[in-house]
């Protein structure tokens, strides 16, 4: 791994607060992410699914992690089943997990070989009554492939069928919405190495250059200050193209007096950052576009202000859109005979402006979370408004990633990354 080495005190902190949430008498199992297949002998690169990796920091192929806080067997109350090591597999695909480097990782001393999981699995499966499966609940989850969770599960039910079932899932979501300081600090990583790539390609736009050379100076950035690359894949859009909200082609030219805008986020040891800013590839706005520019970054400190304990997800975005109406009649994209006969399901502002301001953020850029519960303190958001004009040829939209505090104003985990239009101009032109 790139990454420094993570205390596996926040390991053993997670997994406490799970297994606290588990029924009497209870087995949860948790599945590495498959390497995926391109085709022929490629492979896609390895990415660890975010729930064993959450529990345990074990960031490895073919790994198993069980929690059984009720067995009667002490050594069995948390389990790794690792894919052996030996000297063949080292020469060849690199150093694996010993069981000695998995104890030091996770802070879990029992740790077997995959080839004995089905023997100590029936061990332990006749001691439970009830045994927690982990799927995927996310909200925007559309999956068609069969994941290596998926395969397991379904040999779990056949080959214990009389076992209740119960779901990880809910517990998960509660968890781990709520971040760790240890998190935090990592969250904190990622967005300090997104603003070096940022301040870099500041120095680098100008007329002509391409999308997708923008692309690869953040890529440079990101990776020689040990992250693995973007924690999502990169927006960069110039012109009209910012006006398509997933445009990732990054395949033109940027011309004079155009804007990009730019969503880019690095990850850093599996944790993600999401940034969004619009730049004018000459290095100074228009008025018209500084006016547009000033009124989706006011509506993005106003709606940071909103992100406080007990704030309601659905009548946050309600208040947001208020806000971004106001603006929107004054720049003259809107009147009031539009507001007065908006569809209350589809608001007039939703012309310029069609996403959602905030989603959480963590291990995943659209994190866990259970939106119709309240917020809480240590929850992470992103912040992210937009205005939207092709028939003027550009869009903007502004994005910082914020904690939720006990109290007062969310602290922003990118406040030093340039975002007034002055301060953009003045770097680019220095």
């Amino acid at each position: 791994m790139k990454y420094y080495p993570i205390e596996n005190s926040l390991f053993i902190k997670n997994r406490k607060h799970f297994t606290a949430k588990m029924k009497p008498n209870s087995l949860a199992v948790f599945n590495s992410n498959d390497i995926y297949p391109i085709s022929a002998d490629s492979t896609m690169p390895f990415e660890q699914h975010r729930d064993i990796f959450y529990l345990s920091g074990i960031d490895q192929e073919e790994s198993i992690l069980v929690l059984f806080p009720d067995c009667p067997k002490e050594k069995h109350r948390e389990i790794l089943f690792l894919k052996e090591t030996n000297e063949h597999i080292a020469i060849w695909e690199g150093e694996k997990l010993t069981k000695e480097r998995a104890l030091e990782v996770s802070g879990i001393a029992t740790v077997y070989w995959l080839k004995d999981m089905e023997k100590i699995m029936f061990e332990i499966m006749t001691q439970c009554d009830t045994v927690y499966i982990n799927t995927n609940e996310h909200y925007r989850a559309s999956v068609e492939t069969e994941t290596r969770e998926d395969r397991f599960t379904k040999w779990l039910k056949q080959r214990y069928p009389a076992h209740a079932v119960a779901k990880s899932a809910p517990i998960l979501q509660r968890l781990r919405s709520v971040k760790d300081p240890i998190e935090i600090d990592l969250m904190q990583k990622a967005c300090n190495i997104t603003e070096k790539g940022f301040r870099r390609i500041l120095k680098f736009v100008k007329p002509e250059v391409w999308e997708f050379e923008i692309e690869a100076e953040f890529m440079h950035e990101f990776l020689r200050n040990r992250s693995k690359g973007f924690a999502y894949t990169p927006i960069v859009a110039s012109g009209n193209n910012a006006n398509v909200l997933h445009y990732i082609e990054n395949n033109k030219q940027c011309k004079s007096g155009d804007l990009i805008l730019l969503d880019v986020g690095a990850e850093y040891a599996n944790y993600s950052s999401d940034m969004t800013r619009t730049i004018p590839v000459s290095g100074r706005f228009s008025d018209r576009q500084k006016a547009v520019y000033n009124a989706v970054n006011r509506v993005k400190i106003e709606a940071t202000k909103m992100l406080v304990p007990g704030t309601d997800w659905a009548e946050y975005h309600v208040e947001v859109g208020k806000l971004m109406t106001s603006e929107l009649l004054d720049l003259g994209l809107i009147d009031k005979a539009d507001v007065q006969n908006e569809n209350p399901d589809w608001p007039a502002y939703k012309k310029y402006f069609m996403h959602g301001t905030s989603h959480n953020i963590g291990l995943d850029t659209h994190d866990y979370g259970i939106l119709t519960e309240p917020m809480q303190a240590n929850m992470v958001f992103t912040v992210e408004p937009g205005i939207y004009i092709p028939e003027e040829g550009f869009g903007i939209r502004l994005e910082d990633d914020v904690v939720i505090q006990e109290q007062g104003a969310p602290f922003n985990l990118m406040k030093n990354i340039p975002i007034e239009a002055d301060e953009i101009e003045h770097i680019m032109n220095s």
